[in-house]
């Protein structure tokens, strides 16, 4: 990404410290994810010492410092979704995409990772994509689910 970028992305918050998360939060919708010249060129722009961006880039789980993709799919893999299957609807997943849990797809469109609880039990297997709940899914609708994005 371009520093024009960042700059566009910066001019649209206040330019004092206290902005930083907004301006990191802007950079990884923009991205995916974010990279190390970003850390460094808002890190600068802010006069927010490195150590503090880079804190705050790895403490949040809303950002990565690894590319994502436009679609994270997450997996639960929590007791109760465990129970229902959810392994193998991951396995489904990463079979369907060729990728591994942690990786994203070479267009950056997916990115897969199993997580221990998204909240809402009743509706296990739960998976999301983007945004989007997909709940009590069975292993037959993987592919389709991927189809829609």
């Amino acid at each position: 990404m371009e520093t024009s970028t960042y700059d566009a992305i910066l001019q649209k918050h206040p330019q004092d410290p206290s902005s930083i998360i907004q301006v990191l939060l802007d950079i990884q919708n923009e991205l995916y994810y974010l990279p190390k010249e970003a850390l460094e060129y808002v890190s600068h722009a802010l006069k927010v010492p490195m150590s503090k961006t880079y804190h705050l880039a790895t403490f949040y789980k809303a950002f990565s410092l690894r590319p994502k993709g436009k679609y994270p799919i997450a997996v639960c893999t929590g007791t109760a979704c465990h129970v229902q299957g959810s392994v193998k609807i991951l396995e489904q997943v990463q079979r369907e995409l060729n990728i591994k849990e942690g990786e994203t797809t070479p267009d950056k469109k997916f990115s897969v990772e199993s997580v221990r609880c998204l909240g809402c039990c009743g509706l296990a297997p739960v998976v999301t994509v983007g945004k989007n709940l997909h709940g009590k899914v069975p292993l037959s609708k993987v592919p389709r689910i991927l189809k829609q994005y």
